[in-house]
């Protein structure tokens, strides 16, 4: 498994509003200009988060994206299963996969299931309020 930049950006996002926001619109220029990430690029991480009320959005003068919640409500498994789909490690435990005809004899399989849950107990523990300090 390999987080993409879509991924470790909307991240990047997340902790910028959380740091910048105080309950105010940021614009998105102004997010990009910050974190370094093209306006293009933003335009493509923004919607996912906006239409699954992870933060939400007003255009027009004064507009721009702020956090729907406190970040200690935030859970970094939450943002990239929205970011960048299934965390499984493997095809055969990504959500509504085809069964594998071999799953009943395969040996590795209990091992790719036993890391997919530590993958996702890990980033649900992790919280968006965690990656704000420091010392993670």
């Amino acid at each position: 498994m390999i987080i993409s930049t879509r991924g470790r950006y909307a991240l990047r996002v997340m902790i910028d509003l959380a740091e910048n926001g105080n309950g105010e619109y940021i614009a998105m220029k102004k997010i990009a200009e910050r974190q370094g990430i093209s306006l293009k690029y933003l335009e493509r991480i923004l919607p996912v988060l906006t239409q699954n009320n992870i933060v939400e959005g007003i255009q027009g003068k004064g507009g721009g994206y702020r956090l729907t919640r406190k970040p200690e409500e935030y859970r970094i498994g939450e943002i990239l299963r929205l970011t960048e789909g299934d965390l499984a490690p493997v095809a055969c435990l990504e959500h509504g996969a085809k069964p594998c005809e071999k799953s009943a004899e395969c040996r590795t399989l209990p091992m790719w299931s036993k890391l997919h849950n530590m993958i996702n107990d890990y980033l649900d523990s992790v919280l968006l309020s965690d990656l704000m300090k420091s010392d993670i």
